[in-house]
């Protein structure tokens, strides 16, 4: 089974051609590929398969083999592997689980990609919660550097309130007037990753508060700078949501097809 290796602002992930619809993995076999000392490693899978009426879908798998909901940096890498299979050539336009996705492919390699309107947004007095694609805990702290994001994170993600589905967290500083430092805490890896483009699509809303009108956020995260474009006519809604970053082609490989039962715990 061939492989591709892409990342995008260390945000790592497989991804597999399935345009003719003969894979059909286990969640075992996935969480094996993506596993660090077993498998490949990722922080997700992809599958990119063919749809009609668009140039093709994603679907998207954390790395513990579950389907998961939307993943923005996987949206961007999962259009530079369309771009290296033919599939398209600067512009895609795609089908994820929440719904149509376009992007352009720029000549310095980033990608713009399109996001979903954000409706009903949750400000509460020490934290936001908010969808953007995936639903998103965004907490705003002094110092981020010094967080236990994975203790801190794991408690949030399995309060009850967002159960059974967990939630995603992410621990945001202010440096600027349009800059933010961004950690975040990902569901279905159970762990802190080096980023997460729904995180910081997230966190950019969200630090706007109550505002209204047009912003442009730029986001460093462990793995790398993001940027973040939306419109908000409404203090709780977001539209015209642009997320842009790298998106990079590590390697290919050829992997096992087989079932491999690993404990995660």
């Amino acid at each position: 089974m061939k492989f591709y290796k892409y990342q995008g602002t260390g945000n790592d992930f497989i991804l597999l051609d399935n345009r003719a619809g003969n894979l059909q993995l286990t969640t075992a076999q996935i969480a094996g590929m993506c596993h660090r000392r077993f498998g490949v490693g990722a922080d997700g899978l992809m599958l990119l398969e063919q749809v009609d009426g668009y140039d093709f879908r994603m679907v998207y798998y954390n790395s513990d083999g579950s389907e998961s909901t939307m993943c923005g940096n996987g949206g961007r890498c999962i259009t530079a592997f369309a771009a290296l299979l033919g599939v398209i050539g600067d512009k895609a336009r795609f089908l994820a689980v929440d719904g149509e996705h376009t992007a352009t492919i720029h000549l310095d390699g980033t990608i713009s990609l399109h996001m979903s309107d954000v409706v009903n947004i949750e400000f509460n007095e020490d934290f936001t919660v908010l969808d953007t694609g995936s639903p998103h805990y965004v907490e705003f702290v002094e110092d981020v550097v010094n967080i236990d994001v994975y203790s801190e994170g794991y408690e949030i993600r399995n309060q009850d309130e967002y159960q059974p589905a967990g939630i995603n967290v992410n621990f945001v500083q202010i440096v600027g007037d349009t800059q933010l430092l961004v950690r975040t805490y990902e569901r279905g890896v159970e762990d802190e990753t080096l980023s997460c483009g729904t995180g910081v699509t997230a966190a950019a809303i969200a630090a706007t508060g109550d505002t209204t009108g047009i912003f442009l956020t730029e986001i460093e995260t462990p793995g790398g700078v993001l940027q973040v474009s939306f419109t908000k006519d409404t203090p709780t809604s977001a539209k015209n949501v642009v997320l842009i970053g790298p998106a990079e082609f590590v390697y290919a490989g050829e992997f096992a097809s087989r079932d491999i039962e690993i404990s995660l715990n």
